[in-house]
């Protein structure tokens, strides 16, 4: 998670999804329908799933004169974008929050629907906790944002992330499979390749810790040629992309926030869209009937010449398809598991850590929380700090009390924070693994083997069938920018055969 050949402030992710809208923003009430007034429809495109891929997708193909029914098994639209009111009557975001340069695609949608953005707050230092020593240090020096570890470390991040990057660009983002050395790195996982070549403990540390930032997933889960795609997709068509812009908050990934919460942003495209969006609709089975496709949720049924399937793979595969999906997608889905995450955030009178001279964003070798930004609004009327719970810790807790992961989240605040951070006013929680209609977050994963073997049925129509999301993107797969890009890949996809 850095740019020039260092290492980043190992920064955040960007696309995991969501709840209710925030009170007293746009919601969705009124406009969109109920599966008891949508019984029946017969539509050009049926689109499953109401997040930002399968809405963009909607509103691109009606553009393009299309009729369109968008179901949505949950009772609010967004997927892995979510708005969490607070007591205070304040939102904070529980799923994808952040965007930066070169997410282009998602800005521009904002920007169509009046949705403002602001700099997430990066003034201060940053926070190393490592070893049982905390360390403050600044960002803005000859090392940037890359956490203070001995000189040795150092240089050994740098040389890796060069590697990284070097190796990324020779990645075929339409094929990543046809990369030259594919199969030899999609033969190993990234923990192997660290072992390798991150030879410094502490070099290995940065590196251990920027991938459970930007994954939500262990080394030893991941494929390399997995790994060095998602690099090489953090960019746009005239940008290569890079571990740093992932990581970065300044220059990078989590360089801005939206006024008033991301959802925001799916909340008002849905309103565009009206009644064509149907809420509280699972789709269950999609069925070839004649020349047309049979889509059959909750309570309403959808009749339709083609049909958009924007939802991750392991929730695609639960769909029963009829006739059976060929073997190499449903192999694929069955190896694309949902990587492991959740967000907590602490509420407190005032941001206190600002008055200490600390931007809220800590590394951490320990506890629940690895990683941590400030959360507050523009307006620094309340502070907030948010936490990301990860990998192997967010599996850990998932079967815990709220209570439970409170205590152990608060705890590691006063690690990092001071005693300050023991009593917060409020407290939310959102665990994405424990969610129905998502099952982890914020992007699906490939272990070794999948995309050589299995990575041309990512994006292939499956007769009428095609498919959306933002793992089927070739830039910025696993954050809004790429569900958006990928709507807009499959409506032109769509258009091009009606």
């Amino acid at each position: 998670m850095a740019r020039e050949r260092q290492l980043p402030p190992l920064s955040r992710r960007s696309l995991l999804g969501g709840a209710a809208a925030a009170a007293g923003a746009v919601t969705l009430t009124g406009t969109a329908a109920s599966p008891a007034s949508a019984a029946t429809r017969d539509v050009d495109v049926a689109i499953v799933g109401g997040g930002l891929a399968g809405l963009t997708a909607a509103r691109d193909l009606v553009a393009g004169g299309k009729t369109v029914a968008v179901l949505e098994a949950r009772d609010r639209v967004g997927g892995r974008v979510l708005n969490l009111t607070l007591a205070n009557g304040g939102v904070t975001e529980g799923g994808g929050e952040f965007i930066g340069p070169t997410q282009d695609r998602i800005k521009a949608l904002a920007d169509s629907l009046g949705v403002g953005t602001f700099a997430t707050y990066n003034t201060g230092k940053n926070l190393l906790y490592k070893d049982g020593k905390k360390t403050a240090y600044a960002t803005d020096g000859l090392l940037g944002s890359v956490p203070p570890i001995d000189a040795a470390g150092l240089a050994n991040a740098a040389i890796v992330q060069a590697s990284l990057d070097d190796m990324a660009k020779t990645i075929p983002l339409d094929a990543p499979w046809t990369a030259a050395k594919a199969e030899e790195w999609d033969r190993q996982t990234f923990e192997t390749w660290l072992r390798a070549n991150a030879v410094i403990p502490s070099a290995k540390f940065l590196l251990d810790v920027a991938c459970t930032s930007i994954f939500s997933a262990e080394p030893r889960e991941l494929s390399l040629l997995f790994v060095l795609f998602y690099i090489a997709a953090a960019g746009n068509e005239t940008t290569p992309g890079t571990l740093e812009r992932l990581t970065e908050t300044a220059g990078g990934a989590q360089e801005l926030r939206f006024v008033g919460g991301s959802q925001l942003v799916p909340i008002k495209l849905a309103a565009t869209l009206g009644d064509r969006v149907v809420l509280n609709a699972p789709v269950r089975t999609i069925a070839k009937s004649g020349s047309k496709y049979v889509v059959t949720a909750d309570g309403v049924t959808v009749t339709a010449k083609r049909v958009v399937v924007a939802v991750p793979p392991p929730l695609a595969a639960r769909i029963t398809y009829d006739p059976l999906l060929p073997a190499a997608r449903d192999q694929l889905t069955q190896r694309l598991p949902m990587a492991s995450v959740g967000k907590a955030i602490a509420i407190y009178d005032t941001p206190f850590w600002r008055a200490d001279g600390l931007n809220g964003q800590v590394v951490s070798d320990t506890g629940v929380i690895s990683s941590t930004f400030d959360n507050s609004p523009p307006d620094a009327s309340y502070g907030a700090l948010m936490g990301f719970i990860e990998a192997d810790e967010a599996r850990k807790y998932d079967a815990a009390s709220e209570a439970e992961v409170k205590a152990a989240v608060l705890k590691d605040y006063v690690t990092y924070f001071g005693s300050k951070a023991a009593s917060p006013t409020s407290f939310v929680l959102q665990r994405w693994n424990n969610e129905a209609y998502t099952r982890g977050g914020p992007v699906s994963i490939g272990a070794p083997g999948v995309l050589t073997q299995y990575g041309p049925a990512l994006r292939a129509p499956v007769g009428g069938i095609h498919w959306a999301g933002t793992e089927t993107s070739l830039h910025w797969m696993g954050f809004m920018d790429g569900a958006v890009r990928s709507g807009e890949r499959v409506a032109k996809e769509v258009l091009a055969v009606l």
